[in-house]
């Protein structure tokens, strides 16, 4: 809990899954604190605390964790309609006495002169509880006059009850979001440059710069594919590609251990030799990207950054409702990969990633948002 009578910035977020996405957003935030208020206190609200804490301390000099708000939405996780966890969550933050192991982090979190809800894409129909994290951030503010802010958001497909969302959205100070379609739900305007949080930071911190990395890199997924089954049909989709492309030099990206396991387990047997990259490598070392190089990616991360590297790529959507519009926002952001339609064979893509012009574009919109809620520092 942050020292009373100081000065409180609230972080919430799903850090610690882990995720390679998720944490990198957190650390990208904590490390622009770091710069413009290094005497400010941060508590990071995030999924798992004691994991987080592993990949984000020392990220910031007063940063502290927690879970409440992510408690109080699994507390709800079984409410039919978003309405009713938010109200729960709501009134929570509003009467901490209704929840009283809970009290003093409630107490904590309307102490806080800023609340802000980092980018990522858990807000949506496809993790509808999530919303109460919206609810009890406008709560928090309702009860102290805090600066609320909502960065990165990928909002689409959008919780069934999109009227809640939306209500909720209007009881922020600062709203900003990563993708078109997200944009015209929170009633932004899709043709302005959104982009994710990662934006803000990108830079030679986040590459591998201590040996050479494969000529190919392979990040794919078992999470939202639909089934096991499905999720090693696109392991053997990529290993067509790689022998239609003559490749041997192969790296596969760990990107959530517990999620990841059972499809790399897949991919090493139909690609022998493959190096493996655990996540807590890729975030102690950085990204095996590199200019020129290639990647065939299910996720939206390693392709926001190998892009950002100078890499080419092509993009698979596993839940083309969810990843398509993700995926989509970085190509026509300019990272030129190619989508790929079910069952495609690619030819080896020769073009593509970010120019540095564009990556200056990109992150002056999202320091232009950082700045409407931290100042200039």
């Amino acid at each position: 809990m942050a020292d009373t009578g100081r000065r409180t910035h609230y972080l919430v977020c799903p850090a610690g899954i882990p995720n390679y996405g998720d944490e990198l957003i957190a650390a990208t935030w904590l490390r622009h604190l770091a710069e413009v208020a290094p005497d400010v206190d941060v508590v990071v609200d995030c999924l798992y605390p004691g994991v987080a804490v592993g990949h984000l301390a020392g990220v910031h000099p007063r940063a502290r964790f927690t879970s409440l708000l992510w408690q109080l939405c699994l507390r709800r996780w079984a409410d039919e309609s978003p309405a009713a966890t938010c109200a729960w969550v709501e009134g929570a933050v509003r009467d901490p006495a209704s929840v009283p192991e809970l009290a003093a982090g409630i107490t904590a979190l309307r102490g806080a002169q800023v609340v802000h809800l980092l980018g990522g894409g858990y807000v949506n129909a496809i993790w509808p509880a999530f919303t109460g994290l919206m609810a009890g951030i406008a709560a928090a503010a309702g009860a102290s006059g805090a600066r609320t802010a909502m960065t990165g958001q990928g909002l689409w497909p959008p919780a069934d009850d999109a009227g809640v969302t939306r209500s909720l959205i209007e009881r922020f100070d600062v709203v900003d979001v990563r993708d078109a379609p997200s944009a015209a739900f929170a009633g932004l305007d899709p043709r302005t440059d959104h982009c994710d949080d990662v934006f803000l930071g990108f830079g030679p911190h986040l590459l591998r710069t201590d040996e050479e990395v494969p000529e190919v890199m392979v990040s794919v997924q078992s999470l939202l594919a639909g089934s096991r089954s499905a999720a090693e049909e696109t392991v053997r989709f990529v290993a067509e590609v790689l022998r239609a492309w003559r490749v041997t030099d192969v790296g596969l990206l760990e990107c959530s251990p517990d999620k990841d396991r059972d499809v790399l387990a897949a991919a090493e047997e139909l690609l022998p030799g493959a190096r493996r990259y655990p996540l807590d490598e890729v975030l102690a070392h950085g990204l095996p990207a590199r200019p020129g190089q290639c990647w065939i990616s299910t996720r939206f991360h390693p392709h926001a950054v190998a892009g950002a590297a100078g890499a080419h790529g092509v993009a698979l959507a596993v839940r083309a409702d969810y990843y398509g519009p993700k995926h989509r926002s970085l190509i026509d952001a300019g990272s030129s990969w190619r989508l790929l339609r079910d069952g495609e064979v690619p030819e080896r893509p020769t073009s593509g990633g970010f120019g540095a012009e564009r990556l200056t574009e990109l992150r002056a919109a999202k320091l232009a948002v950082a700045e409407r809620i931290y100042g200039r520092g």
